[in-house]
C-alpha cells in the first residue's frame, strides 16, 4: 500500500459526504473524524446509541455504493415503485 492519496477515490468520498442527510454525515464524521463514540454522538444528538449505529451503518453503505457506481442512483426496489 502506499502513502501517496488517491485524489478521485478521495473526490468521490466527499461527494457521496456531501449527498447525504446533514445528520447522517455529522453522525459519521464526528465518529470517524474526531473519534467520538457511539455513546458521545447519542448524547449530543440526542438519538439513541441504535438510531446513531443505524445512522452509521447507512453512512457507510451510502459512501460504499458513491465509492463503486459514482453518482448513479440506486436502483429502485420492486416494492416501492
Amino acid at each position: 500500500m502506499t502513502d501517496t492519496p488517491d485524489f478521485e477515490r478521495l473526490a468521490r468520498m466527499e461527494a457521496a459526504l456531501l449527498t447525504m442527510p446533514r445528520l447522517r454525515r455529522e453522525i459519521f464524521l464526528a465518529v470517524r473524524l474526531d473519534a467520538m463514540t457511539y455513546e458521545e454522538v447519542a448524547r449530543i444528538t440526542g438519538l439513541s446509541v441504535r438510531a446513531v449505529e443505524r445512522q452509521m451503518g447507512r453512512a457507510i453503505a451510502h459512501i460504499g455504493y458513491h465509492l463503486r457506481h459514482g453518482d448513479a442512483p440506486p436502483p429502485r426496489r420492486w416494492w416501492r415503485k
